[in-house]
């Protein structure tokens, strides 16, 4: 299959920034052929589109997500974190393979209909009785069409060993790290442009053991796979974390194995300059999920120091259940005005957000030779956005539309080359049938908490 996309402006975000007011791409066989300036190159082409009046842009990568929690939205509305967990949790305890299928497909068809084609979704909820839920997750993703880095998290403390989850809902350690062994085994893909990958996730050092967080590390990296955690994400964590272990969440972490180049950490806002030096030393990738702290008024994570520090950073929805909204395409912005409330309006720009939601997010996720710029011999994952509408009348910079205007409608989604979103509605599945799938698993869930 070849492809041909036509007189698009065009933000490889590759490494010199290279921009084209007008411009094209070719695809071949799920890999981009050529990108450049002005007609495509004269050669035979399946399929043409002319994207005049659109930007293209690489896919965009979501490093870190609870796709299970759709099934929970709009609850806890004025929670912080823990008193969310608390809330929430017991409601959790029931969900099942058919539970989290229905939310996973909802949660993904959302992030492709704002312009993702790559996302780590970290499920640590694993009930008793309720078998493999990564399966249904999987198959959620080969419906959808986009990439999955399916994080096999883990919990083993549960509230009577001072943890916040009920006992229900954690495994006994070695269970949690044969499962995960077995996840590795079952899923794992690590041929270059693969569509499922897996990663070692033990939730966070409220909900987990000294010794599976060691231990699990020792497994990732026996295995020749990434890890992922929740970390350093309220002030209540850190003084949990002095309190309980004498250190602070990042001297945990070091302590235990979680830093690293292999290693990327989910919200890592409070931290000290000492500890910002640390995670930038030992380039630790980092997802940052402005919306979600925001809805939690978690904090604001202190993004442009961790990248000057040497961290890489990527941007992550969070669970739907924190972030009503779940989409991708919005958090390029959101994480631009937080960079600047936090710094001053010089601090962070349009492009900095795309970058954050490209090549940051495949940086964090080890993928950026295959993946998050528009570049030949990349996987053909790319987003052609409409900005030729009312809504982004005026603006001149399309790279500005996409990120400060509205969220543009996608004229085209491709992952490996394969369209996922056409014309603003996806491909794989329709939507119809999940919203209703997932009305019915969240009604049903939630008459089980009632019983």
């Amino acid at each position: 299959m070849r492809l041909v996309i036509e007189h698009a402006a065009i933000a490889t975000v590759d490494a010199a920034g290279t921009e084209h007011t007008t411009g094209h791409v070719v695809v071949a066989d799920g890999v981009i052929e050529s990108v450049g300036a002005g007609p495509a190159p004269a050669g035979a082409a399946d399929r043409r589109v002319d994207a005049t009046g659109c930007l293209v842009t690489p896919g965009l990568v979501n490093t870190h997500h609870h796709l299970y929690q759709w099934a929970t939205r709009g609850l806890a509305q004025q929670a912080t974190l823990f008193e969310w967990l608390v809330e929430l949790y017991p409601i959790w305890a029931g969900i099942d393979d058919k539970t989290t299928h229905a939310a996973a497909l909802a949660g993904l068809t959302r992030l492709a209909k704002t312009g993702c084609t790559t996302a780590a979704d970290h499920h640590y909820v694993f009930p008793r009785g309720a078998g493999d839920l990564l399966a249904p997750i999987v198959e959620a993703a080969g419906q959808v069409g986009i990439r999955l880095h399916a994080v096999r998290g883990s919990m083993d403390r549960g509230e009577s060993r001072g943890g916040l989850p009920p006992d229900s809902v954690v495994e006994d350690k070695d269970e949690a790290l044969a499962a995960t062994a077995e996840a590795i085994d079952r899923y794992h893909d690590p041929a270059p442009g693969s569509f499922v990958r897996v990663a070692v996730g033990p939730c966070s050092p409220f909900t987990v053991s000294t010794e599976l967080m060691s231990e699990a590390a020792d497994l990732a990296r026996a295995r020749g796979v990434r890890l992922h955690t929740h970390l350093a994400e309220t002030v209540d964590e850190e003084q949990q974390c002095l309190a309980e272990l004498g250190c602070t969440p990042v001297e945990y972490a070091d302590r235990t194995g979680w830093l690293g180049d292999d290693v990327w950490l989910a919200h890592a806002i409070h931290l000290s300059d000492g500890a910002v030096a640390r995670v930038g030393a030992t380039g630790t990738g980092v997802a940052h999920c402005p919306t979600s702290n925001s809805r939690l008024g978690a904090g604001i994570a202190r993004v442009q120091d961790l990248m000057h520090a040497g961290a890489t950073v990527g941007l992550g929805v969070d669970g739907a259940a924190s972030n009503e909204d779940a989409g991708l395409g919005v958090e390029l912005r959101q994480a631009v005005y937080l960079a600047r409330q936090l710094k001053g309006p010089g601090t962070a720009t349009a492009r900095d957000g795309l970058w954050l939601a490209t090549m940051g997010g495949a940086r964090c996720l080890g993928r950026q030779d295959e993946i998050g710029s528009l570049e030949a011999g990349k996987q053909a994952d790319l987003a052609v956005w409409r900005v030729d509408g009312v809504e982004h009348a005026g603006i001149a910079d399309p790279v500005a539309a996409l990120v400060f205007g509205p969220l543009p409608p996608l004229r085209l989604l491709l992952a490996g080359g394969e369209p996922v979103v056409e014309d603003g509605v996806p491909r794989g599945v329709s939507e119809v049938d999940v919203a209703v799938g997932l009305r019915s698993a969240s009604a049903a869930l939630l008459e089980k908490v009632k019983r």
